[in-house]
Formats: structure tokens, sequence, C-alpha cells
């Protein structure tokens, strides 16, 4: 059992900052990977980055590459998404999942077990 709480979404202009924070707790110790997803109004959550814990190898999607870093706190139980060049389509809720299972399909929502509650992120233009 994997709680997660994000914390850090607002409202910034375009070409601003943000940066999401996770804190988790629990059985955390168990844990393979954590990533970021969100989800647009009326669109399908969808991937944004994640991070495995054992090596921490990242990736991210296409559309966020060279804007968004992912990264572990020390010791790891808190989860950071840092997020530069904002743009208008970035709105959306952002996710914090974790996954216990040993995967090579982290980038897909399907593989994690334990959800946040959202924070959400608001980027005008």
């Amino acid at each position: 059992q994997v709680q997660l709480v994000e914390s850090g979404g607002g409202l910034v202009q375009a070409g601003g900052s943000l940066r999401l924070s996770c804190a988790a707790s629990g059985r955390t110790f168990s844990t393979y990977a954590m990533g970021w997803f969100r989800q647009a109004p009326g669109k399908e959550r969808e991937f944004v980055a994640t991070i495995t814990w054992s090596n921490g190898n990242t990736y991210y999607a296409d559309s966020v590459k060279g804007r968004f870093t992912i990264s572990s706190g020390n010791p790891k139980n808190r989860l950071y998404l840092q997020m530069n060049g904002l743009k208008p389509e970035d709105t959306a809720v952002y996710y914090c999942a974790a996954t216990q299972k040993i995967t090579r399909t982290v980038t897909s929502q399907w593989e994690y077990d334990y959800w946040g509650q959202g924070t959400q992120v608001t980027v005008s233009s």
C-alpha cells in the first residue's frame, strides 16, 4: 500500500515554470517506478515522465522533452517534476503514480497501481 499526494500546481502564463512535488508514504520500499501523467479536459490520461527507482532511468513523452525534468528526492520518498517553458497545451490535471511491478512498459498508465489525487496546472496564453 502506497499513498501519494501531489502539490505545486497553479496558474502561470505561457513560458513560465512550475515545480510539482509528490510525497509518498506507506510501503515505498517495494516501489519499482514512479511517474507523472496528465489529463486535460475531455482528453484521455497521457504519459508525461517516469523514473525507475533502482537505477534512476528516466523516460519522457516527446511533447515535454527538453522542457520537463523528473527527479527523485533524497531519501527516495518524494518525486518532482520541474516544468519549464510551459505552453497552454500543458494545461491539465497532473497525477503522480507508482508501481511495484517490474515492467518495461513504464510509460503506460495501466502499469501503475497507486495514484495521487492530482494537482491542477493551468497555463494561460
